[in-house]
């Protein structure tokens, strides 16, 4: 970067990619008309063609010629709009290619040194100024080896610099979360346990609490039991030192390393409550649970639950983020994400077009949906990725950056 503008090397094997597909936007050049059809990026726009010449630099914005496209067809915005989320990476230069930054097009992305850095931007562009940022953490905040990362970070900052309000919704427990937010420096409420429940970190209060009806939860865990798995119960009981309630827990004093559900209860055992009739007598103030297994006994018992209680309650299947396991998760009926951001939203006066929702497995789904701008992260679910407005970098790359661009661009729209 000099002076504002990008240094965009153009090599002979990115030549043809950039000649046809970028148009380029020069700030201080000769004022000449723009090729026809093409939507106009403000008054002061200047188009010309990019010169293709080996090691040539050009100080210049850029704009994709197929996003232009996609605006004219649907009749959205200037493409200046898109600028900064065409180069989500301007800031970071390609290591792999003596620091400088080599862009070009390809297949309806724009592409950072042959790596896609935002899918979907030959997609039409969500309208609207972004307001409220939510964004899940494993596996979006946080890297494989589950740690906030220094792009979450930084694109955090830069965010909250710009005015937008930041908040996190989680599957994690409460007390789970709060070190993310710590890190973060996020002190709105959290959005936990997929939507159960929500709590302000700042005195631990609790906005919202889900309720199964009456005699529901009671069905559920009998169910689960019968087909040989221990259910978990969460409560709202963070202030009495526990979040959770299981009919056992493994004997510490095993040999073998325990795996899966063994090793969560036994991280966990702190946090727990045994009560072994649990499928009994449920807690009154029980939010959601969960049953732990391998993938293919997890998605039979989803699909069991959802044929015996058909608008009594949510369900989803997901790969725990930290153990071997994977998790069936149950909350009261119409229980998701979205539910617990759209409450707080509404609290704030933010619109569902006002919000940007980012995640990357399928208890992400409703939220990425139904949000103004739903953001995918490349290590995401295709599941995930095939509803998004965009898809951005990895949690182990940059993708949290390429949010914070996504964002930031909406914010030159008009309100």
């Amino acid at each position: 970067m000099v002076d504002g503008h990008l240094d965009l090397a153009v090599d002979d094997a990115h030549r043809e990619h950039l000649d046809s597909e970028f148009l380029v936007v020069a700030p201080g050049a000769v004022a000449g008309p723009k090729p026809p059809g093409m939507p106009g990026t403000g008054d002061d726009a200047v188009y010309e063609r990019a010169r293709c010449q080996r090691s040539t630099h050009v100080r210049a914005k850029v704009v994709d010629r197929m996003v232009g496209r996609a605006i004219e067809e649907h009749g959205h915005e200037p493409a200046a709009n898109l600028v900064g989320a065409a180069f989500a990476d301007r800031n970071l230069p390609d290591p792999g290619h003596g620091g400088e930054c080599r862009l070009f097009v390809r297949g309806g992305c724009v592409a950072h040194a042959g790596r896609c850095t935002i899918g979907r931007m030959d997609a039409a562009s969500p309208a609207g100024r972004i307001r409220l940022v939510v964004l899940d953490v494993d596996g979006t905040v946080t890297d494989s080896q589950h740690q906030v990362t220094v792009a979450a970070c930084r694109a955090v900052d830069r965010m909250r610099a710009a005015g937008v309000r930041v908040i996190l919704a989680t599957g994690r427990r409460y007390r789970d979360a709060l070190p993310i937010a710590e890190r973060l420096e996020i002190i709105e409420p959290l959005v936990t346990a997929s939507g159960g429940l929500v709590k302000r970190p700042t005195d631990h209060a609790t906005l919202h609490r889900s309720r199964f009806a009456p005699g529901v939860l009671e069905e559920v865990l009998a169910v689960i039991v019968a087909a040989g798995h221990e259910p978990v119960v969460y409560t709202d009981s963070f202030a009495d030192g526990y979040d959770f309630l299981c009919r056992r827990l493994p004997d510490s004093a095993q040999t073998a390393p325990p795996t899966g559900f063994a090793a969560y209860l036994l991280r966990n055992s702190g946090l727990a409550r045994v009560v072994p009739e649990l499928q009994l007598q449920p807690p009154a103030d029980a939010f959601a649970g969960f049953a732990m297994g391998g993938e293919a006994a997890m998605k039979s018992l989803e699909a069991d639950l959802s044929r015996r209680f058909p608008g009594h309650i949510s369900l989803h299947t997901i790969r725990s983020p930290r153990y071997s396991d994977w998790l069936c998760e149950i909350a009261p009926a119409g229980i998701t994400k979205w539910t617990g951001i759209i409450g707080l939203a509404e609290a704030w006066d933010i619109r569902p077009a006002e919000i940007c929702a980012v995640g990357d497995d399928v208890n992400d789904l409703p939220m990425v949906r139904e949000a103004g701008l739903g953001i995918a992260m490349g290590n995401g679910r295709p599941e995930l990725q095939r509803v998004a407005d965009r898809i951005v970098g990895s949690h182990d790359a940059d993708g949290m950056l390429e949010v914070a661009e996504l964002v930031l661009a909406s914010l030159t729209q008009s309100a």
